[in-house]
């Protein structure tokens, strides 16, 4: 096949796009490196630019004869969205209209789809499976969910397939040590950790002990970055050969749940290999931060076949205590 992966040069998509080279398709990455980084890209033609460029847009699919998109380009941090919803407005979808209209007019039909649990917004019931009401509570949530329904009305109108890929914590990094994650500034919980291992920052903050869990820390489903890319790809092989249509959607996350203390604990158990520790400091609850997120992925199992291969806490761990010594190194 020949796909565009537009934002393939960021932490999700870069892997994507050595995933889907390793397999042997041909790959165009469209970043315009906000957030991305070329040296990431390296396994597909970089084209920088974005989806506002309309006219970029109807170059790149005249030139090529793509079978199919994914779409990884977003902003992407709830605090920042309050701040600056019209950022996240016009960026996540204003530019994915500004895609997809091009899509339908060289008649490119599937699309797969980077969406977010936080499209459903305070959790009614855990797990969350797909049935579970939608109602974010943040602009980066809502901008999600309006692409969910807009790619319902763009199947209903013009035949256009899609399977939007709702993640919960994508984690990890490329088992062969060469992609990781890059975030500037870093939010997510295991870099974070890790970074406060090498040295690059000072120490990690947990934010409330009082939740209702058994440690007393917030839970979340950590799911591996090389399991999320694989179900992207088996949507994409799903839509092209046939098997699958319409505007789906589908929970990514391994169904079990690991507390922050836990994933301390994991973390300091891999870097005491290397004769590295931690300082944990106290802080308190963050407004907005649900006690439990864990995902019920059932239904992607059932429908796609897909089953993580590194579902396994400190594995995810090592993969990503690899990447934060090599890019330590280059620091």
């Amino acid at each position: 096949m020949q796909v565009l992966v537009v934002g393939g040069a960021g932490y999700i998509g870069s892997h994507m796009v050595k995933q889907l080279s390793r397999a042997g398709h041909s790959v165009v990455v469209l970043d315009n490196l906000s957030t991305g980084f070329c040296e990431l890209a390296c396994y597909g033609e970089l084209v920088v630019g974005d989806s506002a460029d309309t006219a970029l847009l109807e170059s790149l699919f005249s030139k090529h004869k793509f079978d199919g998109v994914m779409h990884f380009a977003a902003a992407s941090l709830v605090g920042e969205s309050m701040q600056h919803p019209g950022k996240y407005y016009r960026n996540n979808v204003v530019n994915t209209l500004n895609l997809l209209e091009v899509m339908v007019r060289h008649e490119v039909n599937h699309f797969i789809f980077s969406s977010t649990a936080a499209t459903f917004g305070e959790p009614v019931y855990v797990p969350i499976d797909e049935a579970h009401p939608q109602q974010p509570i943040n602009p980066y949530g809502a901008s999600k969910l309006m692409i969910e329904r807009m790619l319902q009305d763009f199947y209903s109108a013009h035949g256009l397939s899609s399977v939007s890929l709702r993640y919960f914590n994508a984690c990890g990094a490329d088992p062969e040590g060469e992609l990781g994650e890059c975030h500037e500034p870093e939010t997510h919980l295991i870099p974070l950790i890790l970074q406060a291992a090498s040295g690059r920052r000072e120490s990690i903050t947990v934010f409330g002990r009082d939740y209702a869990t058994e440690d007393g820390t917030c839970i979340r489903d950590y799911i591996h970055i090389e399991d999320l890319c694989s179900a992207h790809a088996l949507a994409l092989e799903a839509l092209v050969q046939g098997k699958k249509q319409g505007a789906l959607a589908y929970n990514l996350g391994n169904g079990h749940g690991y507390s922050v203390q836990q994933m301390i604990d994991a973390v300091q158990r891999v870097v005491s290999e290397d004769g590295c520790s931690l300082i944990v400091e106290e802080g308190a609850r963050r407004p907005g931060d649900p006690a439990t997120l864990v995902a019920d992925a059932t239904l992607v199992k059932q429908e796609l076949g897909w089953q993580p291969q590194y579902a396994m806490l400190d594995i995810i761990i090592r993969h990503a205590w690899a990447w934060e010594k090599r890019r330590n190194a280059w620091l």
